[in-house]
């Protein structure tokens, strides 16, 4: 049985998603037929039986996808900031840099902001309890740090081979 890299098999989970969606889809198309009252049922090129065999098939196959991706994103690690880190933590922490990274972008925003007044002569101030220039080269750090982990992240599902036959989808 032929291999594919961890890289390939997050497409091809792409694909074989959209694929049992369009067999759903095809499944509603083949399973009924209107048709004047009387009148010969017109010939199919597929049949519900067919269709629903080849969900079924896609389905197994897009289990075993999920199974071998899970398991190598456990097994496997990678370095980042000299600690060990298995893929599926890798996968988080680059996630919650990024979220990180957000909410630092925003408090470098700005310093003082003007909400609202009350009449004429009393004007509310909101002033920043930090130093927003702080922040926003943080946010620019943290964001490195993410891309940086990406990178490794992508790097690693080159090196991963997953014994999975992708031959009839790609």
């Amino acid at each position: 049985m032929p291999n594919i890299s961890l890289a390939e098999a997050v497409k091809l989970k792409s694909v074989l998603s959209n694929r049992v969606r369009e067999l759903e889809n095809e499944m509603e198309r083949v399973a009924f037929v209107e048709i004047e009252k009387g009148s010969e049922v017109p010939a199919q090129t597929r049949t519900l039986y067919t269709v629903e065999k080849d969900l079924d098939e896609v389905r197994k196959d897009l289990r075993l996808l999920d199974k071998l991706m899970y398991q190598a994103n456990i097994q496997h690690e990678i370095v980042f900031n000299d600690e060990a880190l298995t893929i599926v933590e890798a996968i988080e922490l680059a996630t919650q840099l990024r979220a990180k990274a957000r909410t630092y972008k925003k408090y470098g925003a700005s310093k003082v902001e003007y909400p609202y007044s009350y009449g004429e002569n009393v004007m509310i101030v909101k002033l920043a309890m930090f130093k927003p220039e702080e922040y926003r080269l943080k946010s620019i750090e943290i964001e490195r740090q993410a891309n940086r982990l990406s990178n490794l992240i992508n790097a690693k599902n080159y090196e991963i081979e997953l014994a999975f036959d992708s031959e009839k989808y790609f």
